[in-house]
């Protein structure tokens, strides 16, 4: 069958939108399959992942999403924003600020408007409270110790790292020149290490000053991204933790910049643009 589909992207982390909350989820899909064939760059559409808008029995909607590998993971931040955008632009909810299902549980993003033009300008998202025991990451060892500035060897070289989820594992390390690391050699051997039993996400830190970073992601399952909104939640998070950074700062990512809090009441607040690219449809038997 013939699926329309809209390609949206967050600060260059781009995604396939599918909307099965105005019409009826097909049964049989295989997802994991699907968005290994769409998310190709040069045999499908092009993404780092596939996103479904579903109805919610609990919250206002439904949000799951496939990586470029075809793993699922629990949560995005980037591609929560575009769901947000594009369920709002296209009348599935009137609400300004609602709640959205998801795999790390409920995500309340908030649709910002330019006061001037009254356009959508971003979504800001409360992305909870970040998790940072070592059960709840996970990592091996006790599960009761959090991960902050601990050694791990890898392959003869040591890096000092920082573990938080925000619903999804990260690996932060600070490092002082972001641009010349080689994140595509060591993000995918600490992508796989034991030390992380569901893999994880790794982030590579450069400190600018007290309220801005430089950062550089390796995403589990995709590869280096250009954005990582969860990623850019847990830099602050980790930032904090070890006295580098204070609770509001500017992420520069790759794509892009994001506006990062940990706000008084422990939850991490990310607000970021979602634009849409094109729109189509293909074939998704």
């Amino acid at each position: 069958m013939k699926k329309e589909f809209v390609k949206m992207h967050g600060i260059g982390n781009d995604f396939i939108i599918m909307d099965f909350y105005s019409e009826k989820e097909p049964d049989g899909i295989n997802y994991n399959n699907l968005a290994k064939r769409l998310c190709q760059r040069h045999f499908g559409i092009g993404a780092d992942g596939l996103i479904l808008i579903l109805p919610s029995k609990k919250y206002d909607l439904r949000m799951r999403i496939f990586n470029f590998d075809g793993s699922e993971p629990q949560m995005c931040g980037n591609g929560i924003r575009c769901f947000a955008k594009y369920a709002y632009e296209n009348k599935l909810i009137e609400k300004k600020i609602f709640s959205v299902e998801t795999l790390a549980g409920e995500i309340i993003p908030e649709i910002i408007f330019n006061e001037k033009t009254g356009f959508i300008e971003g979504v800001k998202v409360d992305m909870g409270e970040p998790r940072l025991t070592g059960k709840e990451i996970p990592v091996t060892g006790n599960p009761d110790k959090k991960v902050i500035n601990q050694e791990l060897l890898v392959e003869n070289n040591k890096f000092m790292i920082t573990c938080v989820s925000m619903g999804n594992p990260h690996c932060v390390i600070f490092i002082e020149d972001v641009e010349r690391f080689p994140v595509r050699e060591i993000g995918p051997l600490i992508e796989i290490n034991p030390f992380f039993p569901e893999k994880t996400n790794v982030e590579f830190i450069e400190i600018l000053n007290d309220h801005e970073i430089n950062f550089r992601v390796w995403e589990r399952g995709v590869g280096e991204t250009m954005a990582c909104g969860t990623g850019a939640c847990a830099a602050v998070v980790a930032g904090v933790l070890n006295k580098k950074v204070n609770s509001k700062v500017i992420v520069h990512l790759n794509g892009g910049d994001l506006k990062i809090n940990w706000a008084d009441d422990g939850h991490v607040y990310m607000t970021g643009p979602a634009e849409s690219v094109f729109e189509g449809s293909v074939s998704i038997d």
